[in-house]
């Protein structure tokens, strides 16, 4: 079993377990949500807050990307948006009293929750070489200390420069802007770890990197296929779309190792049946599939379709295809040669669920497959989406209203931070843009993606990490190598609105600074400011904070990057940081003459709602691919395999929980409460390795190197996951991924189907 936590900190690997529910929401979400609000911020704050969330005068959420509609509910917010909210505006506060009472030493022995139960940085923080506390620090000698160890660097691409999909896009864009007018495209983000498997493919397919549909499409599909997507956590507000697509006569087919109580029925907390009727059944048929599946899957339904177009006009849609795609012949090749036998062993599924699914697809005019992380996260992802890109290629649900790719994105505007030039591989028309603009030369080379930037750090390549929100050391794969690597950095710098473990592993030097959260008011000297963001659907809209600073000393994100880049850069500098920190008009100005799409930002961005970027295979039906049309393509089936004794694991999030953010220690939808240390096993494949329910098991992964990672002390609970399948939450098992196990192409690291075995361990 794990160590016994500090006083304090609550045990996280003895739960109570209960069955499973088969519903989301309802009246215990609304409890859930009040509970957790006034616990955080009290009961006028609550309702203060939590009325402007969402809308088009107010905030945008600091949790999911999901869009909002035009209409929208007063309280236009989800449970887990709520907590998210609560965290943010909480009353709690960690000052440096606080700090002096909690050496880093003691931080470092600290579970996540704890951390971030503490409450809102107050003061920037400074851990000299060799201190064991963090100890106040003036901004002024935070940059001074930034800018000595920069100019210290024997070349830039020596920084790393890491960036969270919460940072908007006004301080996005000058971040990039600093990072390049220093020297480097050294510019790893979330998206790393995420969907960089979704954009690899859907830039190669369709020649946009992004989804290709809006919300108002999902309420017009016929069919939305949900793939490796737990909506009823991780973005609890497509559940309301998915519920009026529903009434609107769509089908809806869920594919997951899981069954997840959102997608079998949702009680909408915002009408009378979802409050104390039954809810909405959503889904139609649930193929429960075997971790890593998805492939074969997709591509044994083109063969089927193929196979119907034989005997069916109109199973395939002829006229797209000859007028707007290229590679169909060396496609179809590849699926009409999908092996059944593989396929079956593959996806753990019966030949008649797959019939059923194609029945309902070829009953389908206007199709859309919605996937996330249980898609994105294995080492054949990207050829995975690109499969699901031939699926809707086939039958011309491209650039049709009610069709298309739908990749859920995690983070509130991870997306925007991608179109703002966060990323490490920039396009040549960008930086080029950049160069006119702003009258300096950006380096052409590539840069680091997360994976790349640990290794970088480890070998002693790269000195100084600099982190614009997030929490890298937990989210990052391989958890002892990635701690390792920090601690051999020059210096870290987090800009941080709470405590997170990545503040106690540091550098030789370390300093946190604390900024504003989306929940504030931002005044600079041009006076009340907002900043905007990208929803998952390429929605643009802005963002205004109501609530008063949680400390006069905090610096909003755009702030930091100007204050830092006029320190760093010097009077060299042609860049008017001092404007863009007074003025987020002008930022926009900039942004709208460098990115395509952004004409007249500010005035677009006035309007309430927002604007949509453009988008070429959803407009009109064009693709800026090399083929100047729509690929398909051809790939090897892949899938893992486990040996006999094995089981293949999936990392995941709790209810509970965004991302490494842990907001308590329930997973109440998979009837998890007071833990986290779970393993979630079939009673079948427990029976067969001898592991009672209740009993512990370490988590040993193995890989083909040879090499095995472990994670001790996990409650084994019987749980009907698919059959050779296990989950268990992330962060606590991110240890059992290396840093050098990622997907082909993408480098995204693969979660999503960890080979390990179980050894009972000791309770005691």
């Amino acid at each position: 079993m794990a160590a016994k936590p500090p006083a304090g900190d609550p045990v996280q690997d003895a739960p109570e377990v209960a069955a499973p529910q088969h519903a989301a929401a309802g009246l215990p979400a609304i409890g859930h949500t009040l509970r957790i609000a006034q616990r955080q911020m009290g009961v006028r704050r609550t309702a203060l807050t939590l009325l402007k969330v969402n809308q088009k005068n107010g905030f945008d959420c600091p949790g999911c990307a999901w869009p909002e509609p035009d209409k929208r509910h007063k309280a236009e917010f989800c449970e887990n948006g709520a907590k998210a909210v609560a965290e943010e505006a909480t009353l709690r506060r960690v000052t440096p009293e606080f700090f002096a009472a909690h050496p880093v030493a003691d931080l470092a022995t600290r579970s996540g929750y704890w951390l971030g139960q503490q409450g809102r940085l107050t003061h920037p923080m400074y851990l000299p070489e060799g201190a064991a506390s963090y100890e106040p620090v003036t901004w002024e000698r935070a940059f001074d200390i930034i800018a000595e160890e920069l100019h210290a660097l024997a070349d830039p691409d020596e920084a790393v420069f890491y960036t969270s999909g919460r940072t908007s896009n006004e301080a996005a864009f000058l971040y990039q802007l600093f990072a390049r007018e220093f020297g480097t495209n050294n510019l790893p983000d979330c998206s790393n770890m995420c969907h960089e498997s979704s954009g690899s493919a859907l830039t190669e397919t369709l020649g946009v990197g992004k989804g290709s549909v809006l919300l108002d499409d999902l309420h017009k599909a016929d069919l939305i296929i949900v793939a490796g997507q737990n909506p009823g956590t991780n973005h609890p507000r497509m559940l309301s779309a998915l519920e009026r697509a529903k009434a609107g006569g769509a089908k809806i087919i869920s594919i997951n190792p899981l069954p997840e109580a959102g997608l079998e029925r949702f009680k909408n907390p915002q009408t009378a049946r979802g409050l104390v009727g039954g809810g909405t059944p959503l889904t139609d048929l649930f193929l429960q599939i075997r971790l890593g599946g998805d492939q074969a899957l997709f591509r044994a339904l083109n063969r089927l379709i193929l196979e119907a177009a034989d005997t069916t006009p109109g199973a395939v849609d002829e006229e797209f295809v000859r007028e707007h795609t290229h590679g169909f012949e060396e496609f179809a090749a590849a699926a009409r040669a999908a092996d059944w036998d593989e396929t079956l062993r593959a996806t753990g599924l019966t030949r008649a669920e797959i019939d059923q699914a194609l029945r309902m697809v070829l009953a389908s005019r206007r199709t859309i497959v919605c996937w996330a992380m249980g898609l994105t996260q294995h080492k054949h992802s990207v050829p995975t989406i690109r499969e699901v890109v031939n699926f809707l290629l086939l039958r011309g649900n491209v650039g049709r209203p009610g069709a298309g790719v739908c990749p859920v994105r995690g983070h509130s505007n991870v997306q925007g931070d991608r179109t703002m030039g966060i990323f490490e591989r920039p396009a040549p028309e960008f930086l080029d843009a950049l160069e006119r603009e702003f009258g300096f030369a950006p380096p052409r080379e590539h840069g680091l993606d997360v994976v790349r930037a640990i290794r970088a750090l480890r070998d002693g390549q790269a000195k100084v990490f600099f982190a614009m929100g997030g929490n890298f050391v937990a989210a990052s794969p391989d958890t002892e190598v990635t701690e390792a690597a920090m601690r051999r950095a020059r210096l870290t710098v987090h800009v941080s609105t709470k405590l997170n473990r990545s503040h106690a592993v540091t550098g030789a030097r370390a300093l946190i600074l604390p900024t504003l959260g989306r929940t504030e008011r931002d005044v600079q000297g041009g006076g009340e400011q907002f900043v905007t963001v990208e929803d998952s659907m390429g929605m643009v809209h802005a963002s205004r904070g109501r609530l008063e600073p949680a400390s006069p000393g905090l610096l909003s994100e755009p702030a930091i990057v100007c204050r830092l880049a006029r320190r760093v850069l010097g009077p060299e500098s042609r860049t008017p940081w001092e404007e863009f920190e007074k003025d987020y008009g002008t930022i926009r100005d900039r942004i709208a003459a460098v990115i395509p799409g952004f004409e007249d930002f500010n005035a677009r961005v006035s309007r309430p709602g927002g604007f949509a970027l453009p988008h070429a295979p959803r407009d009109s039906r064009s693709f800026p691919t090399a083929t100047g049309k729509a690929n398909f393509t051809a790939a090897p089936v892949e899938y893992p395999t486990a040996p006999e004794g094995r089981l293949l694991l999936q990392t995941l999030r709790s209810h509970d929980q965004y991302n490494t953010t842990i907001y308590g220690l329930d997973d109440r939808y998979r009837g998890i409460k007071n833990g986290r240390r779970v393993v979630l096993v079939h009673p079948e494949d427990a029976r067969e390795l001898g592991l009672a329910d209740g009993s512990y098991a370490d988590l040993i992964s193995e890989w083909t190197d040879g090499s095995e990672r472990r994670a001790p002390g996990f409650r084994v609970v019987h749980y009907p996951t698919a059959r050779g399948c296990a989950a268990s939450y992330y962060p606590e098992t991110n240890v059992l991924v290396p840093l050098d196990a990622t997907a082909d192409t993408s480098n995204t690291p693969a979660s999503k189907s960890v080979v390990v075995r179980l050894e009972p361990s000791d309770p005691a």
